[in-house]
């Protein structure tokens, strides 16, 4: 009788309480993915958070942080052709999340960066044709978040990628879209990513392209300090050794 009635018990418990449990992990899951997330875990984070997403594949901060470290990790390969998997499934993931909320900085500002990124690996005419849509998704995180460090810093470097447009892009950008987009300059790139700096002085990526606008402007001695501040900062992710290289290159160049 006893063994009936635990028979029973455990049936009921799977009829009716199915849900709970598998909520309270991916509660758990959550705070660990996000405690890997700020440590810069990255690779093991992203793990995580894609693990949440076969179990809820709305779970919002999953989507958007999933589509940010897609673009990180992808950036850091040496393969075009991987990078550019990666790049496109950054963009995916960013779709879900706008899907979910498009009025929140957060999922616009990682399609910025998931577009940015695979803007960098594509022909002419898709960086120009890519380069409006980037900065209407920089342009909205702001707009929703005014303290988003990252969306100051995309528009930073559209400003700085659309002034210095080589012959092949201007060409392009006129032929195609009927002029180069925007009303872009090396002043207002350095601008926002001197914004961006002053939100999140660790990030060591917003001081070197501070500095190749510093350069682009001939404000050398500030290009030069710029890079000397880089340099002494802590390293957070493994791409923060190779962006202190190229900051090393820069001040040698100069």
């Amino acid at each position: 009788m006893k063994c009936t009635k635990l028979i029973y018990a455990m049936i009921y418990g799977l009829l009716f309480f199915p849900a709970v449990l598998p909520a309270q992990g991916i509660g758990q899951m959550a705070q660990r993915a996000d405690s890997l997330y700020a440590d810069y875990e990255e690779e093991r984070a992203l793990k995580l958070y894609l693990e949440i997403l076969d179990q809820k594949p709305d779970h919002y901060r999953s989507l958007w942080r999933s589509s940010f470290l897609h673009s990180r990790l992808g950036n850091r390969l040496d393969d075009k052709d991987e990078q550019a998997r990666y790049f496109d499934r950054a963009i995916n993931l960013a779709e879900q999340a706008l899907d979910i909320d498009s009025t929140d900085s957060q999922s616009n500002f990682v399609m910025s960066v998931a577009m940015g990124r695979k803007a960098l690996i594509s022909g002419a005419r898709d960086r120009v044709a890519a380069s409006r849509a980037i900065k209407k998704y920089a342009d909205r995180a702001i707009r929703y978040d005014s303290t988003n460090a990252g969306a100051w810093h995309i528009l930073g470097r559209w400003h700085f990628k659309i002034a210095n447009l080589n012959w092949v892009e201007r060409l392009a950008a006129n032929t195609l879209f009927g002029g180069i987009p925007g009303d872009a300059s090396n002043e207002e790139a350095a601008q926002n990513i001197r914004k961006a700096v002053s939100l999140n002085d660790r990030y060591i990526l917003y001081y070197y392209d501070l500095a190749r606008v510093y350069k682009a402007l001939g404000h050398e001695k500030q290009a030069i300090e710029t890079c000397q501040e880089a340099i002494g900062l802590p390293v957070l992710t493994d791409g923060d050794i190779e962006i202190k290289k190229q900051c090393q290159q820069l001040i040698r160049n100069i």
